[in-house]
């Protein structure tokens, strides 16, 4: 099938000095970035690279990294971008459960610091052709059918280690050329990346402007997140399009006096991992003067399953995230897989092209989540998202969801996981980890934890979890207890922790 690397390809061939790239060290126009594609992925390619072999993409945030993911997908393998500024234990648990059999790395100083479990030698960046040359595609690199595994993200998981989630090309390819078509992406496009390597949401903050024809600008991650340098950042290079922006962040900048001025000449901002309602309660709309969408899906289903755009005066009684995107089924469903009625409580439950093929090794868990859809063709499966909703007259309202998993400033976490970090340390005997929200709404975790911790200060606790988990998972409180509660049950007693949270 036709890729998004294909399409580069198409605009470099059609217009090669376009601009594609923009950043602190110059500009890449697309014949540039098309024959830098080419160059690493015939390296990939002759180091074994092919259908089903997934390998690690550890770069710094730039256009190296646009390249190494681009060219993964050129050579046929499947890519598993790392936010190397994460702690380097981490990134070697989502390699070992991403099964990443090849490196394609910066330099040989990150390869000897992050020491990541990888057979064989690495592939280094900085040893291929400079930028330039012949942009021709490469015969011998064949396109990948709609079923091949295109990319490796992860999501926290119910056993405290995080799942390895194996997107395919069907689902790739068609929603970022959703996401071209639906927002009206194109030539004129200048669009900031803006998440974080490492998070899907990189990938269609990357390569949706690119596959239409756009340019991507790049910037440190310490010029995004702060204010004075993202709106200069936004003014210099005419930036009109924000594709991948949490309500958190949108939160902070709302609350500076010269909001306006900072997201005045962007035309279009699209939101998304977590409620919308409390930027739009605090009368952040009035703020962005263009389009303002607010999308909903899960890492399974490839990014995003729902889409709303937010009204000048928005609905602020409800969560909102809208109807289903191009070739995806959102379905409300009860716990015997059956359709509830209408306005009734059901757990979301989506289906269609975007839907992953499952979490590597871990066919109890896929099983559980992948279901055969009992309203769709032979063979269609849904993802249970654990999410609850009800339809209303705008579509669908998010609810919440029906278990542990919550999200923190846009990102899915499970407590378990941090609880099990907890465990790690030597003078803690019991780890419970609860979500409380502030009084503007934002949620973050509280730790409460038992042990001979007499001697051990929050910072102490903070710098051991440091070492594996990053920073969306760092508990805000730590709450320390003679003893957990516990149920009749012998199961410890979360409501009982979260309402004593309440109370604080």
């Amino acid at each position: 099938m036709r890729t998004f690397v294909d399409e580069i390809a198409a605009h470099a061939a059609a217009d090669p000095r376009r601009v594609a790239l923009t950043g602190p060290a110059g500009e890449l126009s697309y014949g540039e970035l098309a024959a830098r594609i080419e160059q690493v992925a015939g390296r990939l390619r002759a180091a074994g690279a092919g259908p089903e072999r997934v390998c690690a993409v550890a770069v710094e945030r730039g256009p190296d990294a646009v390249v190494a993911m681009a060219a993964v997908v050129r050579s046929g393998a499947a890519f598993l971008t790392l936010d190397v500024e994460q702690p380097p234990a981490r990134l070697a648990a989502l390699v070992r459960s991403g099964g990443a059999d090849l490196l394609l790395a910066a330099d040989p100083e990150l390869v000897a610091r992050l020491a990541l479990p990888v057979p064989g030698k690495p592939l280094l960046l900085d040893e291929s052709p400079s930028y330039g040359g012949d942009m021709t595609p490469s015969q011998d690199l064949d396109r990948p059918s709609p079923g091949t595994l295109a990319y490796v993200s992860h999501t926290s998981g119910t056993t405290g280690e995080p799942s390895a989630v194996l997107i395919e090309h069907r689902g790739l390819d068609n929603y970022l050329r959703f996401v071209a078509r639906d927002f009206g992406l194109g030539p004129h496009t200048v669009a900031l990346q803006v998440a974080p390597l490492g998070y899907d949401a990189s990938i269609r903050d990357t390569f949706a402007p690119l596959l239409a024809g756009g340019r991507l600008v790049l910037l440190p991650r310490g010029d995004v997140l702060r204010p004075e340098s993202l709106g200069a950042a936004l003014r210099r290079h005419g930036v009109n399009t924000l594709l991948s922006v949490t309500p958190s962040f949108l939160s902070h900048l709302a609350g500076r006096p010269d909001a306006g001025e900072l997201l005045g000449g962007v035309r279009l901002v699209v939101s998304s991992g977590e409620s919308l309602r409390p930027f739009l309660t605090a009368g952040g709309r009035r703020l962005l003067p263009g389009t303002l969408v607010n999308q909903y899906g899960p890492t399974e289903c490839t990014m995003t399953s729902t889409r709303q755009v937010v009204a000048a005066e928005p609905d602020t009684g409800h969560d909102l995230v809208g109807s289903a995107i191009d070739g995806v089924a959102v379905r409300l469903l009860d716990a015997d897989l059956a359709p509830v009625a209408e306005g009734e409580v059901g757990e979301v439950c989506i289906g269609g092209s975007g839907v992953a093929r499952g979490y590597r090794g871990r066919p109890g868990r896929t099983a559980a989540c992948f279901v055969p859809d009992p309203l769709g063709p032979p063979g269609a499966r849904l993802y249970r998202t654990g999410d609850l909703a009800r339809l209303g007259p705008q579509g669908l309202r998010y609810l919440g969801r029906g278990d542990r998993q919550i999200k923190i400033r846009g990102y899915r976490v499970d407590p378990a996981e941090v609880e099990g970090a907890l465990l790690t340390h030597q003078e803690v005997t019991g780890a419970v980890v609860t979500a409380e929200s502030d009084a503007q709404g934002r949620v973050f975790l509280t730790a409460h934890v038992t042990g001979a911790l007499d001697g051990t200060p929050d910072p102490a606790l903070r710098a051991h979890l440091a070492r594996t988990l990053p920073p969306h998972l760092m508990p805000r409180r730590f709450v320390r207890l003679a003893e957990l509660p516990t149920t009749r049950g012998g199961k410890t007693d979360r409501t009982a922790l979260a309402q004593a949270g309440a109370a604080r």
